[in-house]
């Protein structure tokens, strides 16, 4: 009996524990403690939602933002719901702290809830139930706040804010990651680490929701969600300029193109795709010569570019006499 005593503590713990939140609307919700900072960009106007945790794909239910309105992070026992209202909100007037507070108010599994809002003004406000799990803590600064729970020590939160308040001549994206890997360095989550989101979204509202995020990149699964998610950015800027070579070749700005093309390869010297597109700028513009050891060295890697370059003339996208296409062609 006096071995079974413990177990029963433990078990009328948990049927107690599991009652209180079945009631309280809160056993049902997803199961995401982690840390989070949401930010906005003074010069830009910009706005950054970003969040790590040990739990499976934390992107699609913790980080939401809407250019022009704000961003919010919604954790602990998430309630997704802080998203979509809380912005609606926001879009509605309210302040981030009034949007924080009106929506608490109704929640009464508000105890387990964390949550970290932003509005277009740079305001901010946090909220950290007192039921969330130690070490739990948020602050809200100048343009950002940040929260956490679940953490290994104290001293997540402080890392958090010195990170982001020291590296203000950063890009918004950039420095949010540089925030959340000085949160991982000082302890992070109890548990470790899985996946990560981040989210900017942009000053004025937009007409097309597809214009809407800036930067939207998620890992689901990962030993180093952090890591990959700053590998991630890199590309994503890289990709940036080869959008903006695309729009330039469509009307037919080759000089601005090849300065984009070759901007993107600098950063990626091996990726085939930004090779290739500059060697398709070099052709266009008159610099044949220079372009054919680049093709050259992209055929001899994958064939099937020699193949997509044939079918360019047709689209416009390459724009050489056929004397011209053939020296490309018999590389």
């Amino acid at each position: 009996m006096k071995k079974l005593l413990p177990f029963l503590i433990v078990l009328i713990l948990v049927v107690f524990s599991s009652k209180e939140l079945t009631a309280q609307g809160v056993y049902k919700d997803q199961f995401a403690h982690t840390f989070s900072i949401v930010a906005k960009d003074t010069a830009t106007g910009e706005m950054a939602v970003g969040v790590q945790s040990h739990w499976f794909s934390v992107g699609t239910i913790v980080a939401w933002g809407k250019s022009g309105v704000g961003v919010v992070a919604t954790q602990s026992f998430v309630n997704p719901a802080y998203g979509p209202q809380g912005l609606d909100l926001m879009s509605k007037g309210m302040s981030a702290k009034e949007a924080l507070t009106t929506l608490t108010a109704k929640d009464e599994g508000k105890a387990f809830r964390q949550l970290g809002f932003l509005d277009a003004q740079g305001n901010a406000a946090s909220f950290t139930g007192e039921n969330c799990v130690a070490s739990a803590s948020h602050y809200v600064g100048e343009n950002f706040a940040v929260q956490a729970n679940m953490m290994l020590n104290d001293d997540v939160i402080p890392a958090m804010t010195k990170a982001f308040e020291e590296n203000a001549t950063l890009p918004l994206a950039e420095r949010v990651v540089l925030t959340m890997l000085a949160a991982q360095k000082s302890g992070g989550d109890i548990r470790g680490k899985q996946s990560a989101v981040l989210i900017v979204v942009g000053a004025e509202p937009t007409k097309n929701v597809w214009e809407d995020k800036k930067v939207d990149l998620r890992v689901d699964d990962s030993t180093e969600p952090l890591k990959e998610l700053d590998r991630l950015l890199k590309v994503h800027r890289a990709y940036e300029h080869m959008n903006k070579g695309d729009l330039a070749v469509e009307a037919n700005d080759m000089s601005t193109a090849l300065a984009e093309y070759g901007a993107a390869q600098k950063m990626f010297p091996d990726n085939l795709e930004m090779k290739y597109w500059t060697a398709i700028a070099l052709a266009n513009s008159g610099q044949l010569k220079k372009s054919l050891p680049i093709f050259k060295s992209v055929f001899e890697k994958d064939a099937n570019w020699k193949t997509l370059t044939k079918r360019l003339p047709k689209s416009g996208l390459l724009t050489v006499s056929e004397g011209d296409l053939d020296k490309i062609l018999k590389l």
